[in-house]
């Protein structure tokens, strides 16, 4: 197995979907699906298999996948790829048959049938469901339920269904067509998800039938349910309208953006294409303009309607490409968007995961950015973020990582102690002199780059303390952000200038991982101390609640607010008096009003 692959296996979802696997030459050669695609696309890499799976194991050298909402859904998926793409390794579904229907046809005596063939003759189509057996049952019980026509052909006079009260007899009788219609509307509610009502009716006569002990009956009534349970499950991969449509969705982070295109045809979704790019400007406009240009270099492959997410500009789009673009706001399209979208975001965790565990290309950049700073390759570099709310229980946190890799036995935390109020460049002053005076005085490594999460002003705070407090010359840079608070520029020098760094290199990608996980480090580290200082000053409030108790209770507890909702039995066990108890609970919950 070579290492992209094994990268990818590693950053698989736990998520159902469809995956395609590709042989060297970029063929699809087989088509599954899976409940949880971590688990199925890893089994094949793993374990021992029969002779046709070790033959197709040995040809896959990559892989791709769609993520869906449900199992079913990625049941119809898989039938419509492997239709699309005729893949050598599977034989269950590369016939013509396909998944069926039910149908209410467009006759002035309309009637119920199951079909597997969509056809543009104005009838109404629901589905399509994978299970033909369940869809039999959930038809013949719309049957019972509505009377309309029954026979195929008609007959010179009624059969046994009108007697049964099951058909209106349109063979004998003329049958108003405000009534055809009326029982069509009924029924096509019922398939359109209105069937929960019906599910509730038969659960009330399924009970009542056990406690009369007609258990046979039940067991009837049970089966129904279960049939209209298994058809109704929602899926989106396939309408019954046999639209052209493309469904856009994006999705943006650490200033890429991920564009999702789902291919539908004849209602079936059969492909899709996945692009991802550093972009600049607002996150809809860049958007709205990769759509442009994909559409400006295949203007002679337009579908019929193209649906994109809410945040888009439709209207513009409609008017140009001269066709139905719209932002469905509601509905099963609205849910085709969101997966695109959840698609899409998912397609940049990947790539971010593999950027991550690419160890040559990562040290290469470790490289690449010490020669960017004309400086020696940076293999220990250590990043500082300060973390405060307007001031308040400020501190600061550093990391280090080691060959572009984080070290974390190597975090610190920082409490500010020297600074009041919202001073940050105080507050590097203080971190930088505090570490490198004790690294000095403990003759430890130093380390080959220190990147500030910050600009100017904390990279010459920072440096004014190496240099001139402490007689330490190490090269520092600082990483600014743009309004979005995404990593925009790399700062360094005397004084410090922009850097010019191309946002799709690794270089960049790697500053931006030092950032993230500084600022993370930072943060999770002012909630904790935060929580605990509030925790302490309102039990410090309660005359009886020394720095013993206050730690037991925050031991047993964890928080406030279970504090609050606990009973007096609840303190006992931890040798507190009821009295106490009391006062504790009451002083609380006076607090919170």
């Amino acid at each position: 197995m070579n290492r992209s692959l094994k990268d990818k296996l590693g950053v698989l979802p736990e998520k159902p979907g469809c995956y395609l696997m590709k042989n060297a030459a970029g063929e699809i050669i087989y088509v599954g699906k899976a409940k949880v695609l971590k688990n199925r696309v890893r089994s094949y890499f793993t374990g021992s298999h029969n002779g046709k799976t070790q033959l197709l194991v040995s040809e896959i050298t990559d892989f791709e996948y769609i993520v869906v909402s449900s199992a079913i859904e990625a049941l119809v998926l898989e039938c419509n790829l492997i239709k699309q793409h005729n893949p050598r390794y599977n034989v269950m579904l590369r016939d013509d048959k396909t998944y069926p229907y039910i149908k209410i046809t467009n006759e002035k005596e309309p009637r119920l049938e199951i079909t597997r063939k969509v056809l543009k003759d104005k009838a109404r189509y629901f589905g399509p469901y994978p299970n033909a057996g369940d869809a039999g049952e959930v038809k013949k019980l719309l049957d019972r339920l509505y009377p309309l026509r029954k026979c195929k052909t008609m007959p010179k006079q009624v059969c046994l269904y009108y007697h049964l009260g099951q058909c209106l007899a349109p063979c004998v009788y003329d049958v108003a067509e405000e009534e055809n219609q009326r029982i069509v509307e009924e029924i096509a509610r019922f398939l359109d998800g209105g069937h929960e009502a019906m599910k509730q009716e038969l659960t009330a006569k399924m009970n009542q039938a056990a406690e009369n002990m007609e258990f046979e009956r039940a067991k009837e009534y049970r089966d129904q349910i279960k049939s209209i349970e298994a058809v109704m499950e929602k899926q989106k991969v396939t309408m019954a309208d046999t639209v052209d449509r493309d469904i856009i969705g994006f999705a943006v982070d650490k200033g890429w953006m991920c564009i999702q295109i789902f291919y539908m045809r004849q209602g079936k979704m059969i492909e899709r294409q996945t692009t991802s790019f550093p972009y600049y400007g607002e996150e809809a406009e860049d958007f709205m303009s990769y759509v442009g240009q994909f559409y400006y270099d295949k203007q002679n492959a337009l579908p019929k309607e193209i649906l994109l997410p809410e945040e888009s500009d439709p209207e513009l789009l409609a008017q140009w490409l001269g066709i139905k673009v719209h932002a469905p706001k509601r509905g099963k399209k609205r849910e085709l968007v969101q997966m695109a979208n959840e698609n899409a975001r998912i397609a940049l965790q990947e790539k971010f995961a593999l950027m991550s565990k690419d160890d040559a290309r990562t040290v290469q950049a470790v490289h690449n950015l010490g020669h960017i700073l004309g400086i020696k390759t940076p293999h220990r570099i250590e990043a500082f973020d300060n973390s405060n709310i307007q001031g308040t229980e400020p501190v600061s946190a550093m990391i280090v990582f080691t060959n572009g890799r984080p070290d974390k036995k190597e975090y610190r935390k920082f409490k500010i102690k020297s600074v009041e109020g919202p001073d940050d460049y105080g507050s590097m002053r203080e971190v930088i002199r505090r570490r490198y005076s004790r690294l000095l005085k403990e003759n430890q490594e130093m380390p080959d780059l220190i990147v500030i999460d910050g600009g100017k002003g904390q990279i010459s705070a920072a440096m004014d303390v190496l240099e001139n407090e402490l007689g330490l010359y190490i090269p520092v840079c600082g990483l600014a952000k743009d309004d979005k608070h995404r990593t925009a520029q790399l700062m360094y020098g005397d004084p410090p200038e922009a850097v010019e760094l191309r946002r799709d290199s690794y270089e960049f990608y790697l500053l931006q991982r030092i950032q993230d996980e500084v600022h993370r480090f930072a943060i999770t580290f002012h909630r904790q101390s935060r929580s605990k200082t509030m925790l302490s000053s309102q039990l410090d409030e309660i005359p009886g609640i020394g720095e013993k108790r206050r730690k037991l209770l925050f031991t047993h507890f964890g928080s406030l607010k279970k504090m609050r909702e606990a009973s007096v039995e609840d303190f006992r066990q931890l040798g507190i008096g009821d009295k106490l108890a009391r006062e504790i609970i009451a002083h609380l919950r006076k607090l919170e009003t």
